[in-house]
């Protein structure tokens, strides 16, 4: 039920209009807390009612924006020029939506930096099954790999190609060796193209390592030189004698030639060295003194063959005579007839020697035991402890111990026989 109270709004006689409005204002306001509880819950009910459908026409009205922005982000996503960026605060694209730059070209997606940065940043960790490894195969592709022709190496090749200047050799590398024509032997090559057909196997030593081409250089001389300081090393150690061309001579003494190698004799090594220009042309016999391949130094003697000669005739464990020459603090100096031997003290006597000089003297004839015979150093070492009977014994009656000398060397014979075979 509904109740409407009515009142007038004429105003009252002697009051302004103004002051009538404030009392009817006032009026009605005293009106409305005058009314029922009925037409305030009718009241209230309508103003939630109003409230809802303010609410429901807004969702309505939000989910037309909504598909208006989808609408318009979609077709936004058919253009080809916008490009899709996403921000680097985002850890996933599910998370967050997806925006666009205009200022982004849509070709910038195509450009190279963002692949090289995708595949730079892109790691894969592989475990040792995921490689199929063969050692053997490994170890061929090292060998096939391998550089050929090392510095200092010998190696074997075929003359393949010929130039002005110098051949090429097949060594079996990527590359050919390459051999210089002033390498190709010693002194100067006047037939060079006959010397080095085609086809012609040869032996070179390789003298330079590959360049970035994989060849080597490579050369006849430097081999024969090697080769040749290799002989006149070993024949300077076994104290051999060689005969030997004069083909120059100079201040300081003569020049030769020695297994294409240059030799040098000094004039005090000479039997004759006052006229050594003499022996221009002739061969005489020399002996090494000094063979140096790293400084290039040979140096030969006559009067060392003359006596490695002399050398020849003697024997370990023979009996020889001889003058002293000299008495030096290590031992005594024997002149043995055109060469000298030493008499070291240590093998003097099997005593105690005070001082050498009351042994021997200058002068004095010796007998003493050969018990070194050095060819490469032309030395002759001697021996009279070995003539002792007892410790000593040369100190007390040397002259007995040189009277029985030849007997008591034949005793002392039998320890030098494994040394002479």
């Amino acid at each position: 039920m509904i109740y409407i109270q009515l009142t007038s709004l004429l105003p009252m006689k002697g009051i302004s209009d103004n002051s009538a409005s404030k009392k009817g204002q006032n009026d009605s306001n005293k009106k409305l807390l005058k009314k029922p509880i009925q037409v305030l819950q009718l009241n209230k009910k309508e103003a939630l009612e109003k409230a809802d459908k303010i609410k429901s026409g807004n969702s309505e009205k939000s989910k037309e924006v909504q598909n208006l922005e989808f609408s318009n982000d979609s077709k936004q996503l058919l253009k080809p020029d916008k490009q899709l960026k996403i921000p680097e605060s985002q850890k996933t694209i599910e998370d967050k939506p997806l925006v666009f730059d205009e200022k982004n070209d849509y070709q910038s997606l195509l450009k190279p930096e963002i692949v090289k940065n995708d595949i730079e940043n892109f790691t894969y960790e592989r475990t040792v099954d995921d490689f199929d490894f063969d050692e053997d195969e490994f170890l061929n592709a090292l060998n096939e790999n391998e550089p050929i022709g090392l510095e200092g190496e010998t190696i074997k090749g075929k003359v393949i190609a010929l130039e002005s200047d110098g051949l090429y050799v097949d060594i079996g590398g990527k590359a050919p060796g390459y051999l210089p024509k002033k390498e190709s032997g010693i002194g100067v090559i006047l037939n060079f193209k006959e010397k080095f057909p085609i086809g012609l196997e040869i032996e070179v030593l390789v003298i330079k390592e590959q360049n970035a081409d994989g060849m080597v250089t490579v050369s006849s001389r430097a081999l024969i030189l090697r080769k040749s300081w290799e002989n006149v090393r070993k024949i300077s150690k076994e104290g051999k004698i060689i005969e030997v061309l004069i083909n120059g001579f100079n201040r300081g003494g003569l020049t030769c030639d020695v297994e294409g190698l240059r030799g040098f004799i000094p004039r005090s090594q000479l039997e004759n060295g006052s006229e050594y220009q003499s022996l221009l042309k002739k061969i005489i016999k020399v002996a090494f003194i000094e063979v140096n391949p790293e400084t290039r130094k040979l140096v030969l003697s006559e009067k060392k063959a003359t006596l490695i000669t002399k050398f020849k005739d003697l024997n370990l464990g023979q009996l020889i005579e001889g003058k002293v020459l000299a008495v030096k603090p290590y031992g005594f100096f024997v002149d043995l007839g055109g060469f000298s031997g030493l008499l070291h003290q240590s093998s003097i006597t099997n005593g105690s020697i005070r001082n050498l000089r009351e042994v021997f003297r200058e002068g004095e004839i010796v007998k003493a035991l050969v018990n070194e015979i050095d060819l490469e150093k032309g030395r002759i070492g001697l021996d009279t402890a070995l003539l002792e009977n007892s410790p000593g014994e040369l100190l007390i009656d040397k002259d007995k111990v040189f009277k029985e000398a030849n007997e008591r060397a034949l005793k002392a014979q039998s320890l030098f026989e494994n040394k002479n075979t």
